[in-house]
Parts: structure tokens; sequence; C-alpha cells
């Protein structure tokens, strides 16, 4: 048996059908092509949001109020009352795995300044919020521990705020807004951190000291959630420990109680989101691949067409020495060089669609190599075998009456 023969006498009928060999090949290159692309596509959401969640601080832990359950799973509860100042000083004074620690209380709400408006949120924390969060000044300053004491109505403002508040050649810094009707003097502006891996405006907020927000626009003594960083990522295991421990026992909770609160750290969110988004990923994946089935079967169509077609030129090869296996070779070379030329050509069309995709949407541009070697194993894979039933079919055939088909 001479392959080499064999795959020339393969590639010159597919030569001879140009037209039908490309529309052929056209099921796998877009099956191949949408598989490549979506799990590139895929990859490089994780790996963005990844990056825009760690930029916050993998080392950041947070405490919510309350606990609920919704088909098994436990949620915090934002309107529960279970938290107050003294958990924070408790968690400040006795925590050796924390660096800083600082309570949250937020509303939203409108932001007017003359006949200018926007919607926006307004957080407040202490002294060391911006830390926790990674919230940087690019122009002003912070409130101070004495601003926070006398409840001083003075906030910080992200860009967006500024944007729609103010004209381009107006320093908002000494200028005074209204937040919900309540007078607020700008002491500094945030510098830009851009959407998150959610799609939210991080800039788009107003800090203030947290009993300013706590007494004079939610007129409540508790508060809504406590931030804190962890000595370090690998250190926030045990920190989490410490604050259930901690607040387990400034909120006399008996063994065996559920705890009136939930405490999340900034890496666990990352590795949800990253499961999350894997199987997502994997389920666009699944479904583009449905689209290689269609071109397996495109591929045994119009193999059965080709036999059919050529049965007097498979009689005469038979008829003059041809064996069925060589008969059955050539066959199923040109499947599998259909399936194969068809991968190679949707591995370029899904790394192009997976470049304009992630450049247009300012994410990372993923090769994945497994996808690829998977895409020519699965091509090679789908040639034999949606290739072999026609290529038995054309071995299979009498010399005799394949001369005598018209």
């Amino acid at each position: 048996m001479n392959y080499k023969n064999l795959t020339k006498i393969a590639t010159n009928a597919l030569r001879r059908n140009k037209f039908r060999t490309i529309l052929t090949m056209l099921g796998i290159i877009i099956g191949v092509g949408s598989v490549i692309a979506m799990l590139s596509i895929g990859e490089a959401s994780k790996l963005s949001i990844r990056e825009e969640m760690s930029s916050m601080g993998t080392n950041m832990i947070f405490v919510m109020p309350g606990s609920q359950q919704r088909g098994g799973v436990v949620m915090g509860n934002s309107n529960a009352k279970s938290l107050s100042l003294s958990d924070v000083e408790a968690l400040r004074k006795e925590t050796t795995n924390l660096t800083a620690v600082s309570p949250q209380v937020s509303t939203s709400g409108q932001a007017v300044n003359g006949n200018l408006n926007w919607p926006t949120s307004i957080y407040g924390g202490n002294t060391e919020y911006l830390g926790i969060r990674k919230f940087e000044i690019e122009d002003g300053r912070l409130f101070t521990e004495r601003d926070i004491k006398s409840l001083a109505k003075v906030c910080l403002v992200g860009k967006t705020v500024v944007e729609n508040l103010f004209d381009e050649n107006v320093d908002p810094v000494g200028q005074t807004i209204r937040f919900n009707g309540i007078p607020l003097k700008i002491i500094g502006v945030l510098k830009e951190k851009g959407e998150n891996g959610m799609g939210m405006d991080q800039d788009n907020m107003i800090i203030a000291p947290y009993t300013s927000v706590q007494r004079r626009m939610l007129a409540i003594s508790h508060i809504q959630s406590i931030y804190a960083s962890a000595v370090s990522e690998e250190k926030s295991e045990a920190a989490i420990r410490e604050i259930e421990t901690i607040l387990r026992r400034e909120h006399k909770l008996k063994d065996g109680a559920d705890d009136d609160f939930q405490v999340r750290s900034q890496a666990e969110m990352v590795e949800m989101v990253s499961s999350i988004s894997d199987m997502l990923t994997m389920l666009l994946g699944a479904i583009a691949a449905i689209s290689l089935l269609v071109g397996g079967i495109g591929i045994m169509n119009i193999m059965f067409v080709s036999v059919t077609e050529r049965t007097k030129e498979i009689g005469l090869r038979m008829s003059v020495g041809g064996r069925g296996t060589d008969i059955l070779t050539q066959f199923l070379i040109e499947a599998v060089l259909l399936s194969i030329l068809g991968g190679i050509l949707g591995i370029l069309l899904g790394l192009l669609l997976s470049y304009l995709a992630t450049t247009l949407l300012n994410m990372p541009f993923v090769v994945m190599g497994q996808a690829i070697a998977l895409s020519f194993l699965v091509c090679s894979f789908i040639g034999i075998f949606f290739g072999w039933y026609p290529a038995r079919k054309a071995s299979n055939l009498n010399p005799i009456d394949a001369l005598r088909h018209e």
C-alpha cells in the first residue's frame, strides 16, 4: 500500500471539486473557530476579572451582618443590625492577623451642584478605609479623626462624579455639593480606577466619614459592614478564624448557635468568580462544539456523494488490481484531509475572532494551547469517524457492477 500515491490521489480528487470541498470544510471551520474563540474569550474574561478583583486587594476581608438561607445557600442580610462599632474596636484591639479595620455604611442618592445632578452612592468609613479598599487620593486630603468625631460634612469624590457635576476647568476641591439635601464640602478627589471586572464604575462614588453618613443621612446607630486587611493573603484564613471567634464572643452566641454575621475574603470571591467563569466558558464551548458535529455529518454526506459519483472510477481501479483496502484508505485520507484543513482554517479564524473580541473589550489576549491541540485531535477523529462508513461502502463495491454504473 503506497500511502504517498493514495494521498496524492485523494488530494487531486479534492482539487477537482474545489467549491464543494470549501463548502464541506465550512462546517469544521466554523465549529473549530467557535470553540477556540469561546474558550479564549472565556479565559481572557476570567483573567481580567481576577486582575480587577485582585487590584482591590486579595488580602481584603469583609464582614456582613446577619444570615439567611436561600436554596441552602447562606447569604448576608444587609438589613440586619448585628454589627456595631464595638465589634470594630474589638477586632482592632485583639486580632493579630489584621493590619487595618474600618466600619462601612452606605446609601444611594442624587449628588447636586447648582443645576447639575448625578445619581451616585456615598460610602462612609474611617481613616483606614481607603487603604483597605485600595483607593488613592489624587488631589486634596483625607478626612481626619477629628472630622469623624465631629460628624463633619466633608467628602472625597470619584472622577465620574467630578465629570458630571463640574465644568472641565473647575477645581472641585473646596467646592460644596449636596447629597440627598445635605451639603458636603469636597476635600479631595480620588485617583481614577475605571470599571471593575463586573462592569461597575469604581469612580462613581463619594466617600465621607462614617459618622456623617451613619447619623446625618441614615439616622442609624449600627453599621452595615466591616472591612479589614489581613497581614497577607496567606494569613487571610487565620484572620477570618480570629474574626469569627471575636465576633461570636462579642455577640454572646452560644456553642452550636449559628453566626449572625458572614465573613468573606477577597481571595474567596476571586476563586468563586473564576469557578463560575470556568463553568460558563465550558458551557459556551460545548454549545459551539455542536457545529463540529454538524461539520462531521457534512463530511459524511459529501463522501457518500463522492462515492456515488466515482463508482465507475472505483470499479476501474479495482479491475486493474486495486484492493479494497486501497480504496478504503484513499477515501479515509480524503475525509481526514477535509477535516484537518478545515481545522487549521478554523483555528486561524478562532484566534482572529478572539483577538478582535478581547481588543474591543479591553481584555488580555489568551492563546489556549490545549484548545488548539484538542482541535487537531477532534478534527482527525471526525475525519476518521464520519469518513469510515462511506469509505467502507466504496471498498466493498463489486468491480463489475461498478463498471456498469451510469
